[in-house]
């Protein structure tokens, strides 16, 4: 079997099939063919353990055994038994099955699973009276089957795990980048020419180091998987222990040779256990000699180092906080580029792609890549002055709004739909008819009417009456296989539609360039218009503005939690963190609240937030606006031994705060966020805690002693009941 020509797939994430490709054919495989996730291509056994060893970019490298069709359980059950697993397991071993189902009459992963297990389990009582177990962590064997269209095809995981698991992360902070990633993003920015001239390589946000390590891993010649102590095939039975020891010591050899080639690598982080979680992994890796890391913020350079590649991940957030901190990171990013490395390049693989603007330096070329589900896109950049230029400065407006006005321009231009145009009007209208009988009869004035209904059309449609009916439109990223030129004709197409259904002023449709999951772009400013509405919600004024900023001032997804927080208010003390304009402020207050407390950053949202009182006669000492940082706000709140009767903490998904080691992150610091909020409920207290983090995990079990009730569902209103996962709440309360 050895010189055998087998059929092999790697599995790679979305993005790098291209790459993997190239790497694959590099190392000797043949019939290269890339397919979506992944590639499709022929060699020898030695080949494929030559790819679990070296490739850089591969999740997993699967044997393709048969295929065959499974429309039904029994099929698939037969074409399992129509192996001859004895070839391939001990029946003392253990196994491992993995199912994915497409397109086809079987669609439970599980079920599938279990049929698969179960035909080679009895294969096993059959013939022998014996029978392999069933371990789902590093088995002897593992079984991939893959259901398309009721086409099986299955195949044997040589790799066991995830390749992109080097064998040398200890720890890896709230959501590391994955290192077969962190080594696409060095490929693409040139790193590998860059180390063989002897180039540096510097990350000012290092977190636990991924990116510092892949680069030394590629600059040493050092194979990936040679730390990793399991493989698939180290317990299959045709395993050839010889091969793969000759292959091992090649790559002993090599990394002896290459770790002398590997220039100065430095990297900086502002958190102390990213810093301290980097020099762990940097020691199992076995790099101590060739890899630095220090405790400094962004701004700060390094030491004197050769020109080489700057290179960065920063923070993800969905929600960025009220200070527009995400913002800030990037113009620090881009300032202490422009000052410090001239004559560098820079590659910058972000969450935010609208945040590349803010470095004020022209990239030369990007890619699409996804960081698991999180679609991004790498930014390669030549450090050199005449690609600098100046972000616009608050106040000023940016390329979104410049943008959003050539959009509308167009959009008013259009007097003639397309025929898809015409349907999402159509769609439109339907949605109108119902919402607006909707509201009236629950004497709602701001309200979202659409929200990506038809694929095609992916943007979402907001209502706001005051003197007269305003919209906006909001723009939804397009899928990375939409020609960005036809993306940007459907959002123009969806502006004149939403035009003419509403009739409404050319000048009363405001148009939102905006992500969704993104974190800093709903506080960015667009524009400077100073332009306020005055709308009204269950009775109350609030201003929003519907032209400077990506969020209007006004949650209307709260809507739900802004009564419920009234209803509770009665006789007690509101606590309000990260208060923004103050709208749940307004809602506490009106419902009987004793005292009102809002505490946020923002000197402009904290304005707002008083404008907001004053337009609903809420007045005097009783309600306090107090600007502070909320981390050092709660330490210093407990240490006064303030207590409150209800509390409505939504933080940020991300911000910077110096009570946190430099960084908020909802997911990573929640619970310590809880307990200081918590600390400051009376008896009896209540405490509303909501998030827009898509995939946030509350960790209930590290808050003992509370009675914790996921509220959600509940403080969704209905016309954002097309989507659920809009935000989370819950309603916490100490036991007893």
């Amino acid at each position: 079997m050895n010189n055998a020509m087998l059929d092999l797939f790697a599995t790679a994430p979305l993005g790098l099939e291209t790459l993997l490709a190239s790497e694959l054919s590099a190392l000797g495989a043949a019939a290269v063919k890339e397919r979506r996730s992944g590639v499709q291509f022929q060699g020898s056994l030695e080949l494929a353990y030559r790819i679990c060893l070296w490739s850089r970019l591969a999740n997993r490298i699967l044997l393709k055994l048969a295929a065959f069709p499974a429309a039904t359980p029994d099929a698939l059950y037969a074409g399992v038994r129509g192996i001859d697993w004895q070839d391939h397991l001990h029946g003392e071993g253990s196994l491992a099955v993995d199912f994915v189902a497409q397109h086809s009459a079987i669609t439970h992963r599980l079920f599938g699973a279990q049929k698969v297990k179960d035909a080679i389990v009895d294969q096993f009582t059959e013939r022998n009276g014996r029978r392999p177990d069933v371990r789902l962590v590093q088995p002897d064997v593992r079984v991939n089957v893959y259901l398309d269209r009721d086409e099986a095809t299955l195949s044997l995981d040589l790799s066991g795990e995830s390749l992109h698991r080097r064998g040398y992360r200890l720890a890896g902070g709230g959501a590391p980048l994955k290192e077969n990633l962190a080594a696409a993003v060095l490929i693409r920015a040139g790193w590998p020419h860059i180390a063989q001239t002897g180039g540096a390589l510097f990350d000012p946000m290092c977190g636990s180091g991924t990116l510092l390590i892949e680069a030394a891993l590629l600059a040493g010649d050092v194979a990936p998987g040679l730390r990793r102590d399991y493989f698939g095939f180290l317990g299959w039975k045709r395993h050839d222990p010889v091969l793969w020891d000759r292959l091992l010591a090649e790559a002993e050899a090599r990394r002896e040779m290459g770790r002398r080639r590997i220039p100065r690598i430095v990297g900086h982080d502002i958190d102390r256990d990213a810093v301290r979680s980097a020099w762990q992994n940097i020691e199992r890796a076995g790099l101590l000699d060739h890899v630095h890391v220090e405790r400094h913020s962004v701004g700060e350079a390094p030491p004197a180092l050769p020109a080489g590649l700057v290179v960065v991940n920063p923070p993800y957030g969905e929600r960025l906080g009220e200070t527009e901190e995400l913002n800030g990171l990037y113009r620090s990013l881009g300032a202490m580029l422009r000052e410090h490395f001239q004559g560098w390049r820079a590659a910058v693989l972000t969450g935010h792609p609208e945040m590349a603007f803010k470095l004020g330096i022209r990239a030369h070329r990007q890619y699409a890549l996804f960081n698991g589900t999180i679609p991004c896109k790498l930014f390669n950049f030549e450090i050199l002055p005449e690609r600098y230029f100046t972000p616009h400065a608050d106040g000023a407006e940016d390329e979104s709004g410049r943008q959003s006005r050539a959009l509308l321009r167009r959009a008013e231009r259009t007097e003639v739909l397309s025929e898809a145009a015409a349907m999402f009007a159509n769609r439109l209208k339907k949605n109108l008819r119902y919402y607006q009988r909707w509201a009236r009869q629950n004497a709602i004035f701001c309200y979202r009417v659409y929200d990506a209904d038809l694929p095609e059309y992916a943007v979402a449609v907001d209502l706001y009456q005051g003197d007269d009916l305003r919209a906006t439109v909001q723009e939804y990223q397009a899928p990375s296989t939409i020609d960005p030129e036809r993306a940007e004709q459907r959002l123009a197409e969806a502006l004149a539609a939403t035009r003419q259904v509403l009739q409404i002023a050319p000048d009363h449709l405001h148009l939102k360039i905006r992500r969704r999951q993104k974190g800093a772009s709903q506080y960015e400013k667009q524009a400077d218009t100073g332009h306020f509405v005055e709308v009204l919600e269950s009775g109350y004024r609030f201003l929003v503005n519907l032209q400077d900023y990506l969020d209007t001032g006004l949650f209307l997804d709260h809507r739900l939690t802004r009564q419920l927080i009234r209803d509770l208010a009665q006789g007690r003390h509101f606590l309000n963190l990260f208060a923004y304009t103050g709208t749940a402020t307004v809602y506490a207050a009106k419902g009987g609240a004793h005292s009102t407390t809002s505490v946020d950053l923002s000197k402009t949202y904290l304005d707002w937030a008083a404008r907001n009182l004053a337009s609903n006669g809420i007045a005097g000492d009783a309600h306090r606006l107090e600007r502070s940082d909320v981390l050092e706000w709660l330490r210093r709140a407990g240490a006064e031994r303030r207590r409150y009767g209800l509390i409505f903490l939504d933080p940020p998904t991300f911000s910077q705060s110096k009570a946190m080691s430099g960084t908020l992150d909802v997911q990573r610091d929640h619970v310590e966020l809880l307990r200081r909020t918590c600390e400051l409920l009376e008896p009896g207290g209540i405490l509303i805690f909501s998030t827009n983090a898509r995939r946030f995990k509350l960790d209930q079990e590290a808050l003992p002693g509370w009675s914790i009730e996921d509220i959600s569902a509940r403080t969704i209103p209905r016309d954002f009941a097309r989507n659920p996962r809009i935000h989370q709440c819950w309603k916490l309360q100490r036991q007893g």
